[in-house]
């Protein structure tokens, strides 16, 4: 072969690699690609449209944190109470699944006690209505794993509804819960004790003044777990801010706005997502 066709054979070849461009990488070059921003874990047909996702449907999180709260709703004596906590949440589709526990110490001048919490299980499915109106309802149990000398802790349950809005960087958003109180109630000569079931209602506004981080404040009001205790309401804060597309963080803080909450509790997590 002639040098002269060898060199023509070589520059045809890198002007049709370098005329091929192909930005999101589909194997559909730009000038033909009908779909061009499409992710690269997609199958495309001819044109550059998804015709099936490669990402998984199944998705995790684990979340660990420490907390801090300072009440104790059975008495008016200052008590400081810390906790580590654990949640594990399991993504499918629309549904999602959550278990969470935690180990408390708590103290006060007169008594100190520690120990595991109750846990929790719950089923939650997120759906959107009218575009930018998110509704997330869930189900759940509440596991009676704190232990007390009384044997008078019982499986509860517990139902809640969520709605949120969002308006560009700005979501309005509000919540009911409802969870039905199996304990026992204590009648000895040295404590009496009733309890009664709890429904709890929250809104706040969020703000995303990143694609990382996301901001809210919210009221919230609750029924206490005990009967002949007034309502328990605070003012929080709460932060979420992602450090890369695997791990973020929450922080939150709430002030206690009626005598039957914590004056104050802060609460720090770190979690995985994969």
């Amino acid at each position: 072969m002639k040098i002269g066709t060898i060199l023509f054979l070589l520059l045809l070849g890198l002007s049709t690699l370098f005329s091929y461009d192909d930005f999101d990488m589909d194997g559909v070059d730009n000038l033909h690609d009908k779909c061009p921003n499409t992710l690269f874990s997609e199958l495309v047909d001819i044109s550059g449209c998804t015709i099936e996702s490669l990402q998984s449907p199944h998705h995790f999180d684990l979340i660990v944190g420490v907390d801090y709260a300072q009440t104790d709703y059975r008495t008016t004596e200052k008590t400081d109470i810390y906790s580590s906590s654990i949640q594990v949440d399991y993504y499918y589709k629309a549904f999602s699944f959550q278990a969470s526990t935690s180990y408390f110490d708590s103290t006060s001048s007169s008594f100190k006690e520690n120990g595991l919490n109750d846990s929790t299980l719950a089923l939650y499915y997120n759906t959107t209505a009218f575009n930018k109106l998110n509704i997330k309802v869930g189900t759940g149990l509440i596991l009676p794993t704190y232990n007390t000398s009384l044997s008078n802790n019982h499986t509860d349950y517990m139902i809640n509804l969520n709605l949120s809005y969002q308006l560009k960087d700005f979501t309005c958003f509000g919540g009911y819960n409802y969870t039905q109180i199996n304990d026992d109630d204590i009648n000895t000569t040295e404590l009496a004790i009733s309890y009664q079931d709890i429904e709890a209602y929250n809104f706040g506004l969020g703000y995303y003044p990143s694609n990382q981080t996301y901001t809210s404040i919210s009221y919230n009001n609750s029924k206490s777990l005990y009967k002949n205790i007034e309502e328990i309401k605070t003012a929080s804060l709460y932060l979420y801010y992602s450090i890369n597309e695997n791990y973020f963080t929450t922080f939150s803080y709430a002030y206690g706005l009626s005598d039957s909450a914590s004056k104050h509790s802060t609460s720090f997590k770190i979690g995985y997502y994969f």
